[in-house]
């Protein structure tokens, strides 16, 4: 084997690899030898047909086989020899035609091009200072927590007879539903319970249930919605004949240790303690992910080494194609049922956008060969059982497909890949973190849970609603990768 370096700039290599023809026969030999004995040719002995004969009859295809092994071998061997890393899969390109190198009359030649990652120091994590905001969880916040639930369990009384229903009222209904005359398809049902303005059912059908009384019949005319589920039906004018069979009023909830109990708790103090745990887990949650974030992006100050172009220019077209589905998603005339993997290529980016979207990617870049060298250098890795655990958080949120989830990623190299990422972040940015100096600052709850990308003046204006948790705040702050800079290295996190 010949290797000539025939470019280095940058991170860029190429080199020309040569591998005589000889070796490529003397490789073809070998491997004829070492399935001879599970050829079966006819008048041939197992084990006994000769080298040249099976040459003669499989060497083509054999030799299709030795050379892709070769230039997997070789090239792997060019790049160890060397002591480089590659960036990315390198590229292997022929050279020449390959007829010639099959049937042993000419060298093997082949380009091998790649990017090496670059070599670059790491910061003094010890001279990072940061400020990690904390919330105490108060009385009143346990006791908000207490009553949106009373509320989400909210009781009802039977009204006495006569007592028409109202706005809020639960009623018992039997009915049946007809288009034209013929009553349709699961458009029966029997003792159904119907809270009035809960929207359960389509529009126009409680309102007008308002004034019934038990033992009442109402006819009840609806037009349903063009976008309706069932396609038979949308847009179809219907009649429900609709009896009242029970109307009953909301009672108010007590909350005590029957209340408690009803949650699974002992008492309503043992409730108190897990809502308090909870929120405090919740808050730990955002404050975790702030002090993550201004960790990297103090990590983002303290580097500035050249990128591997390819990998960087994969991260633009990932954040690109990413805005451009966005946005088509987000215009006012968007099908919510249309396909969401539709190719939106044609969706206009702006220059403006780009040069914001390339500064975005060269962070991401940046900052994941950073990581990924702390946890190289200190060993930090990611068992499977942690994955394992990681996977079942995800099932839990396919009720009744755990068993197909688990299936998915345990099939899935790649998607394994896709848990094993964050979990691998997390330990590193953990491990600087404990070398770093950070400070807690006890701060209000609105201000833990301020978008930190608003501007002073309008986070001041803006009241957050107070039943948020920090799970939904987490969410609710997330920007599309078609805005800012800023908002964009929030998805960092």
């Amino acid at each position: 084997m010949q290797v000539t370096e025939t470019l280095s700039e940058g991170l860029k290599r190429e080199f020309k690899v040569v591998v005589e023809a000889a070796d490529l026969a003397a490789r073809l030999d070998a491997k004829l030898d070492e399935i001879k004995g599970q050829v079966q040719l006819k008048g041939f002995r197992p084990g006994k047909v000769p080298v040249s004969h099976l040459k003669k009859t499989y060497g083509k295809s054999v030799m299709t086989d030795v050379i892709q092994e070769t230039v997997g071998e070789t090239s792997q061997k060019a790049i160890e020899e060397r002591e480089l890393k590659p960036a990315l899969q390198p590229n292997i390109e022929l050279e020449g035609e390959v007829e010639p190198v099959v049937e042993g009359k000419a060298d093997l030649t082949y380009k091998l091009t790649f990017e090496i990652m670059p070599d670059f120091d790491l910061p003094d994590f010890s001279a990072i200072s940061l400020t990690r905001p904390v919330v105490e969880v108060s009385d009143e916040e346990v006791d908000e927590a207490i009553s949106r639930m009373a509320e989400q369990q909210q009781n009802f009384d039977a009204k006495d007879e006569g007592a028409k229903a109202e706005d809020g009222d639960r009623l018992t209904i039997d009915f049946v539903g007809k288009i034209g005359d013929e009553a349709f398809e699961g458009g029966t049902a029997e003792g159904v319970t119907l809270v009035i303005g809960s929207g359960q059912f389509i529009p126009g059908f409680e309102e007008q249930l308002i004034g019934a009384k038990a033992g009442d019949d109402v006819t009840v005319n609806v037009t349903f919605p063009e976008e309706y589920g069932a396609e038979h039906l949308a847009g179809k004018d219907a009649v429900f004949d609709v009896k009242v069979q029970e109307v009953a009023g909301p009672a108010e909830t007590k909350v005590d240790d029957d209340f408690a109990k009803q949650m699974g708790l002992d008492s309503l103090d043992a409730l108190k303690d897990a809502l308090k745990e909870r929120i405090g887990q919740d808050y730990g949650n955002v404050s975790r992910n702030r002090v993550k974030r201004s960790l990297l992006d103090a990590l983002d100050d303290l580097t500035d080494f050249e990128l591997p172009p390819t990998m960087l220019e994969q991260e633009l077209q990932q954040i690109i194609q990413q805005a451009q589905s966005e946005k088509a998603h987000s215009a006012e005339d968007y099908d919510s049922e249309q396909d969401h993997d539709h190719d939106h290529s044609d969706v206009e980016i702006t220059d403006e956008e780009k040069e914001e979207f390339q500064t975005i990617a060269a962070r991401r870049v940046r900052l994941g060969l950073l990581l990924s060298e702390v946890g190289t250098k200190n060993e930090i890795t990611v068992t499977q059982d942690e994955v394992n655990r990681a996977i079942a958080e995800q099932a839990r949120n396919f009720p009744g497909q755990e068993q197909q989830v688990f299936q998915f990623y345990t099939q899935n190299p790649q998607a394994q890949a896709q848990i094993r990422a964050p979990l691998f972040e997390d330990k590193v940015v953990d491990y600087i973190l404990e070398l770093a100096k950070v400070s807690d600052e006890t701060v209000s709850r609105e201000d833990l849970l301020a978008d930190p990308d608003a501007p002073a003046e309008e986070a001041a204006a803006e009241e957050k609603p107070k039943k948020k948790t920090a799970a939904k705040k987490k969410t609710a702050t997330k920007k599309t990768a078609a805005k800012k800079k800023t908002a964009a290295k929030k998805k960092d996190d």
